[in-house]
């Protein structure tokens, strides 16, 4: 080595060997336990990293002291080249490791100490100028190394810093873009299912009226013949009405709108309602039937659940075709989960993450309405997420599943609470404003309420709902106005809430207000919700919109009905 041939005549060569072996001894050390530390998985060196980090310093202070060693035993006063060499060697030693271990400052420092102060002795004992000088170069050496260590070592750690948020970020980046990808996918397959489900009702019920249409033209159309075309459309729009709702509820959902009601719910009493409604089910089927009581209670909203529990064993009922179906009760810790079983037909394992997806139907292919819409385990998952309830499947194919929910359980309460108070349905007819900027919409809608004993006052617009009622005013009919129906989207941009707000201006009180809308986006959802205003969702059944307004007539104060104002031109 270059340091020994320099040092060949001052330093004997016993020493010299002796100094050579040591280092290159060390050396190699070094080079085996750095061998052995990239042999280790990334989890050993994540758990043993400190006792890696002390192996190495170790290693690295014993072969700063070797360097060390050399500004002691080589220092030769009398030679002042040799002097001046050994300074150099030192220097360049004590600043070359500050890269390869300012990583670990305490390294660092350690190393600098065992390669200065040897040489700094040495200093501090001569005597002369020249070792004061040396002396002084050796501390400020000692001081600016120690900074610049400093300093690299904050721009390793925040160069590491930077290197893991950006594999984060990156990791993110490729999770969010994953999930597009995949909500891309799953939007384009709802879209085409329920495009698929909505088509064939509404191809069906052409056909029906086509078919009632050229009755019609041959002459009087047979009551047989109307009632069964009849009972045959109103089933094709139920199925429609049902699988609008379906849609409607996972928007919902989605848009975060659904409020939870919680309070403590009795199971016996659930599952007794449940018992009672599937018994029918059961017996048409050949079906065993089983309900595990239980008297404990639960802390969730009844309503809910009583969805989420009528969905799964629909399911299980659906797909059973021998044996049994089964619901009942298994305490766990501070909770409870409720467990629907049967022995149906069962899941492959790599579907039973797909079954929660919307129109995903394993067993039916041919998407046949009659065998469900495919939006049941979908609109399970999303209120068991809501409530904070996990819901679980277990299945094995041919022989059957297991669809649970995990409660919290409470305690009983001590005394019951009192039943909610419905609405009674309003017995004095009033005044409806109607407003739809569809033509055969509002006059539907104008000739059904006329027909239930309402007056009312129907226009395209607020606008001309507002001429409708000055036109009553004016022939002396003193019209009154209980409530406001309209459609959401209405003509020139405007909205629903936007003609309620100018026909309660008008009117000069806040009249109770209904909107109707075939939108079910979650952002719409959400507006309409924020307005305060009820939203029913078309296709809306008679029935439904007859129990609607007289329910919001039903709780109007029993002054309700105001006369609108004379308008004089």
């Amino acid at each position: 080595m270059p340091v020994a041939y320099v040092l060949r005549d001052l330093v004997s060569w016993d020493l010299l060997l002796s100094w050579g072996a040591a280092l290159y001894l060390l050396t190699f050390a070094r080079i085996l336990l750095d061998w052995r530390y990239r042999r280790q998985g990334d989890e050993g060196r994540t758990r043993d990293w400190r006792l890696w980090a002390w192996r190495f310093t170790l290693l690295s202070w014993a072969s700063s002291g070797l360097w060390g060693a050399l500004g002691w035993f080589a220092f030769h006063p009398d030679e002042p080249q040799t002097l001046a060499f050994i300074c150099i060697v030192i220097t360049g030693i004590a600043s070359g490791a500050v890269p390869s271990l300012s990583a670990f400052p305490l390294a660092y420092a350690g190393s600098l100490v065992a390669i200065l102060l040897p040489f700094a002795i040495r200093c501090f004992l001569g005597e002369g100028p020249i070792y004061d000088t040396y002396l002084i170069f050796t501390i400020c050496l000692f001081g600016v190394d120690l900074y610049y260590s400093r300093v690299t070592h904050r721009t390793l750690a925040e160069t590491v810093r930077l290197r893991f948020e950006n594999l984060s970020l990156i990791t993110s980046l490729q999770e969010e873009r994953d999930k597009a990808q995949s909500a891309d996918r799953s939007k384009s397959r709802f879209l085409a299912a329920a495009s698929h489900d909505l088509r064939q009702p509404i191809h069906a019920l052409s056909l029906f009226i086509s078919t009632l249409a050229a009755l019609g033209r041959n002459g009087d159309v047979p009551a047989r013949n109307a009632r069964d075309l009849a009972d045959r459309a109103r089933s094709v729009v139920g199925s429609l009405g049902g699988l609008l709702d379906a849609l409607l509820d996972i928007s919902k959902l989605d848009a975060g709108i659904v409020t939870v009601a919680r309070e403590p719910v009795s199971l016996r009493r659930l599952l007794s309602d449940l018992k009672a409604e599937f018994s029918g089910i059961a017996k048409d089927q050949g079906l065993g039937w089983r309900v595990v009581m239980t008297d404990i209670w639960v802390d969730t909203d009844p309503m809910m659940l009583k969805r989420v529990l009528d969905n799964l064993l629909s399911n299980a009922f659906r797909y059973t075709s021998t044996g049994t179906v089964l619901i009942g009760c298994r305490r766990r810790g501070a909770a409870v989960e409720v467990q629907v079983w049967d022995t149906g037909v069962g899941i492959p394992a790599s579907e039973q993450e797909a079954i929660f997806e919307e129109f995903v139907q394993l067993q039916n292919p041919a998407r046949d309405r009659s065998q469900g819409l495919g939006l049941g385990l979908a609109i399970v998952q999303r209120t068991a997420a809501l409530l904070g309830h996990p819901v679980k499947v277990v299945s094995t194919e041919g022989r059957g599943s297991m669809f649970s929910i995990t409660l919290p359980v409470v305690a009983s309460p001590s005394l019951a609470k009192p039943g909610r108070a419905h609405p009674t349905a309003a017995t004095q007819h009033g005044g409806i404003v109607v407003i739809d900027d569809e033509r055969d919409a509002l006059d539907a809608t104008a000739l059904l309420l006329r027909t239930l004993g309402y007056a009312v006052y129907a226009g395209r617009s607020a606008a001309a709902a507002r001429t409708e009622l000055e036109k009553a005013a004016r022939l002396g009919e003193a019209p009154v106005v209980d409530l406001v129906i309209t459609d959401y989207r209405l003509e020139a941009g405007k909205t629903g809430i936007e003609a309620i707000r100018e026909i309660r201006a008008y009117l000069g009180w806040e009249v109770p207000a209904l909107i109707l809308s075939g939108d079910t986006s979650p952002a719409r959802l959400k507006e309409v919700t924020a307005s305060g205003h009820r939203l029913l969702h078309k296709p809306l059944d008679a029935v439904r919109l007859k129990d609607e307004i007289e329910a919001l007539l039903a709780e109007r104060p029993g002054n309700a009905a105001r006369e609108v104002r004379t308008v004089t031109r």
